[in-house]
């Protein structure tokens, strides 16, 4: 008997456990930036990416950005039953590109900063930094890999 009770509250524990989860989720702001960038969207295609991604860097700062960004769109592929698609060094290398225009831009809105930065709306221009196999590789799937191309505009002048 103590067992059953012992697996009782087990079970009840862990029923509990997801919806502190889904609060933790809901607190982010990663829904609403997606709300706000599909409600003039019919489709979630590269575009939105860099407009959701420009929001989040125009808000929270590229550093936060990350993060935000990338937690996102890690948690819309697990919940897809696809998080092989998930690549991190994809996300904060966007999150990057993005940031460092959006911090030289004097653009008010996303459409005018996409117009005024028209290689961003290019979904190959990581390829102008990376191989695609370093892209494909494990590494960059799971965690942050430099560019093996070209180093980023601003990584330029540091050297």
């Amino acid at each position: 008997m103590g067992n059953h009770h012992g697996h009782y509250a087990a079970h009840h524990n862990a029923a509990h456990a997801r919806p502190d989860q889904e609060a933790t989720e809901a607190s982010t702001p990663f829904p609403a930036l997606m709300a706000e960038v599909m409600a003039t969207a019919d489709r979630f295609a590269h575009r939105q990416h860099v407009h959701l991604t420009y929001l989040a860097v125009r808000r929270y700062g590229t550093a936060s950005a990350i993060d935000l960004v990338s937690n996102g769109i890690q948690r819309i592929a697990r919940y897809a039953d696809a998080p092989q698609k998930y690549n991190a060094t994809v996300s904060r290398a966007w999150v990057e590109l993005v940031g460092h225009h959006a911090d030289n831009s004097c653009a008010a809105d996303f459409d005018t900063f996409a117009e005024h930065n028209p290689a961003l709306l290019d979904k190959k221009l990581l390829t102008r930094f990376y191989r695609p196999s370093t892209l494909a590789s494990a590494e960059a799937r799971t965690g942050w890999v430099t560019p093996d191309l070209n180093p980023f505009p601003w990584h330029a002048t540091d050297a």
